[in-house]
């Protein structure tokens, strides 16, 4: 049962991991990085192809706007990947100044609303089934804008994009605690998130960014929550230090990415009738990009596997107890288990090199695409 979970799993691939980013104070340039979406997802495609569990890659609009997205489409289709969640922007131009959807104008109101509904039109042109909304509004300070009319404005426009989803789709409300705003944020935490999910429908649910909450903070408490409440959508994966850091998933604290996957399988998130989906969202400054991204996939991976060996007959029987001790020792058993031969196995009956990452050095792609990708411009933020 443990290895046949494990081959199932599916971890999505962001677009924009691919191309050059960093942090607000530099951005260091790499050679052989993708130049437009096609580029993108042929990288993308390398991470699939040597990890076996990563078909599907996120799309970031406007930064992977293309004439014909249904030939978009079929390339994704051609090199073995398909289109994922479509990641909306309405956070980069000016006239966000002040907020998008929640903005005092409703000139930029407007604006920002017929950008998602674009994005719902590239899903259906794409064949993708997620929107992901995330959205940089709030105020600085005291008395900038009315907090109340903000969350009006906010439940109007998400009632918007709601009805002109179809049957088969839906979207994900991400948060965060702070910035750009940093007074107040529009959309501040996982119960902001949930209430307007809730009023809603079905079709919207609660996507969780590891990156995105304050210090101390218990997430796989809300990830059961959600679980419970069929309202977890997703996650987007990355690690951090400090705040919103997008470092690569389980750097910074492996053992909180291993306590998510706990929940996560305890409250049946990967039934498939859970659809929870399982996202990176990293921007990787100073490693190499594809690399970067099969060894977070790999850190998933780890931490799932870790999580599937918890005798939760024996934890359920500890915890009827009240055997404090006895608890917290299979759940501490299964995660000292180095299970690293156990992924190799998996990987080999997949047809996967045991080793995805020696696998990947090893193919001589990277060169290659690094002598071809001459002249142009480099994708990164903002493209």
């Amino acid at each position: 049962m443990i290895k046949d979970l494990l081959r199932r799993q599916r971890i999505e691939t962001p677009s924009w991991a691919f191309g050059d980013s960093g942090t607000r104070f530099k951005v260091f340039a790499q050679a052989g990085v993708p130049r437009d979406p096609y580029e993108k997802l042929a990288d993308a495609a390398q991470v699939h192809r040597f990890t076996g569990v990563a078909p599907t890659v996120a799309l970031h609009i406007p930064w992977d706007r293309v004439a014909d997205y249904a030939d978009l489409a079929a390339r994704a289709a051609e090199l073995g990947v398909g289109i994922g969640a479509i990641n909306s922007n309405v956070f980069q131009d000016d006239a966000y100044m002040l907020g998008s959807v929640t903005n005092p104008d409703p000139k930029v109101r407007a604006r920002a609303l017929d950008h998602l509904l674009e994005c719902v039109d590239i899903m259906d042109a794409t064949g993708s089934a997620t929107l992901k909304l995330w959205f940089s509004d709030g105020t600085n300070y005291p008395g900038q804008d009315d907090i109340r009319s903000r969350q009006d404005r906010l439940a109007q426009a998400l009632e918007r994009v709601y009805a002109r989803l179809g049957a088969h789709q839906r979207f994900l409300l991400e948060y965060k605690l702070f910035e750009p705003a940093f007074y107040v944020s529009d959309v501040p935490d996982w119960g902001t998130a949930y209430a307007h999910c809730l009023r809603l429908g079905d079709k919207a649910q609660v996507v969780v960014d590891t990156g995105h909450h304050a210090p101390g903070t218990n997430i796989e408490f809300i990830v059961a929550f959600l679980l419970r409440e069929g309202k977890l959508g997703g996650f987007d994966f990355n690690s951090r230090f400090y705040a919103d850091d997008d470092l690569m998933v389980g750097a910074a604290d492996p053992f909180q990415l291993f306590r998510i996957m706990f929940e996560v399988i305890g409250g049946g998130g990967y039934d498939a009738e859970a659809n929870v989906a399982f996202m990176l969202d990293q921007c990787h400054n100073i490693e190499p990009k594809i690399a970067g991204q099969i060894r977070s996939v790999m850190n998933v991976q780890e931490a799932t596997a870790k999580a599937l060996l918890v005798d939760r007959a024996a934890l359920a029987v500890a915890q009827a107890a009240g055997d404090v001790l006895g608890a917290n020792a299979v759940v501490m058993d299964a995660y000292n288990t180095d299970v690293r031969p156990l992924l190799g196995q998996v990987r080999e009956e997949m047809g996967v090199d045991p080793d995805p990452m020696a696998a990947y050095g090893r193919s001589g792609y990277f060169e290659r695409v690094r002598d071809e990708r001459v002249g142009g411009a480099p994708a990164g933020w903002g493209a």
